[in-house]
């Protein structure tokens, strides 16, 4: 039964780009509907770090102060390559009104935009799964199933999900903000183009006895970069890039599709790798371990949608595209994508703009991901940056937890 809820958007997926683009949506005047297949947010954190731009666009949704109180800043960006401190780039040269990044686990900023979409009379329907959709001139119709839990078994209960309820709801637009493995975009038929091989990460959360400064530390090689990043006082998160051989022990399944085990360490996969890694690639961080609080192999694509939406429907964030997760460039780019997909929607509904709008949003948004990845001409190097960024600039180029003007003017102090 289709029903008519006068639905404006339909916003698939909660995470940090559905939940700011519903806010966004919301805080413009239109009636916005948020879903997840999920029941809750998110319960460990990988994106982490929110670059001056996107605190630009939290401060216009209300909740910079909160995410800058809870996150720990990071005003500097070392570079090492192999042991030698090779240079650093300070946040404060930039011209910005929060000249600073903030590390914030993605669990706690996802609690924080669930609790601001509550407070502008929204909510996110959580075990809510997008099953079909059929895109009109006018309107796209969205089939909707009501997820719940099953048990079944008597001593040990084994639960499963299944489907309680479908409903079919008309909708103006539909924005698809549901991750790498976005069932809008296949919905939509829309094919992803990879710029690179997937790159292969092991990631440490570790708590250590020494205070951790504010610097992100990346560490660049011929064949792989390590990243450091500070969570907080104590805590802190070390990504090493596992390259071939090491690929094939630790990733023996090498052909699959985007990998993420999140596990509760072991005493040889936590300190064993740990010091391994750290002796091999950062004999120079000598802070002492307290303990490992999780581990994760991730494996990351370099890829992108060969179009960013069609019609009435249009994608954000990862479900679009996907890159290194060293400077978090994915989710950053995904909150710039929402806030601009608002707006035009909004101009589109309540200003009669023209739909040729999203066809800029296209535009605009893969010009900026085919420079970042490469897909048309490799990255050329600034002439006056030192031969050591020259050689790593592609990797530095995507590293960096800045875009745009922010980003040029950080490449030009190396």
């Amino acid at each position: 039964m289709l029903n008519n809820s006068q639905t404006e958007v339909l916003v698939v997926g909660a995470g940090p780009v559905g939940m700011l683009t519903a806010l966004l949506l919301r805080q413009h005047g239109l009636r916005t509907r948020i879903i997840d297949q999920e029941a809750r947010t998110a319960a460990h954190s990988y994106a982490c770090a929110l670059h001056p731009a996107s605190l630009s666009l939290l401060e216009r949704a209300g909740m910079a102060e909160d995410v800058i109180e809870l996150g720990r800043r990071v005003e500097t960006v070392a570079f090492y390559e192999g042991l030698e401190r090779r240079s650093q780039v300070k946040f404060s040269d930039l011209p910005c009104p929060y000249p600073f990044a903030v590390v914030l686990e993605q669990s706690v900023f996802e609690d924080l935009l669930e609790q601001r979409l509550r407070s502008v009379g929204a909510k996110v329907e959580w075990n809510h799964r997008l099953c079909e959709i059929e895109p009109g001139a006018n309107t796209v119709e969205a089939t909707i199933e009501k997820l719940a839990p099953s048990g079944r078994g008597y001593i040990i209960p084994e639960f499963e999900t299944v489907v309680k309820d479908r409903v079919k709801v008309a909708v103006d637009f539909l924005v698809g903000a549901d991750g790498h493995n976005s069932r809008v975009r296949r919905l939509l038929d829309i094919r992803l183009e990879r710029a690179r091989a997937p790159r292969l990460f092991a990631v440490y959360e570790i708590e250590t006895f020494e205070a951790v400064d504010h610097e992100m530390k990346l560490v660049l090689d011929e064949s792989a970069v390590s990243v450091l990043w500070p969570l907080a006082e104590n805590k802190c998160r070390w990504s090493f890039q596992i390259v071939p051989p090491e690929a094939a022990a630790e990733f023996p399944q090498k052909d699959r599709d985007r990998l993420i085990i999140v596990q509760a360490p072991s005493n040889w996969d936590s300190f064993h790798y740990l010091r391994r890694f750290l002796a091999e690639r950062a004999p120079w961080f000598q802070a002492e371990i307290k303990g490992v609080i999780w581990t994760a192999h991730v494996q990351f694509e370099h890829e992108m949608a060969v179009k960013f939406g069609q019609g009435r429907c249009w994608l954000a964030g990862d479900a679009a595209h996907q890159a290194s997760p060293a400077g978090m460039q994915s989710m950053n780019a995904g909150l710039r994508e929402a806030a601009d997909l608002a707006d035009k929607l909004k101009s589109i509904l309540r200003d009669k703009a023209d739909m040729g709008l999203l066809r800029n949003y296209d535009e605009i948004h893969r010009a900026e991901w085919e420079k970042s990845l490469g897909l048309k001409t490799p990255a050329e190097p600034l002439s006056h940056v030192s031969p050591w960024a020259q050689r790593h600039f592609s990797t530095i180029l995507g590293s960096l937890p800045a875009s745009g003007q922010d980003l040029k003017l950080l490449l030009e102090k190396l």
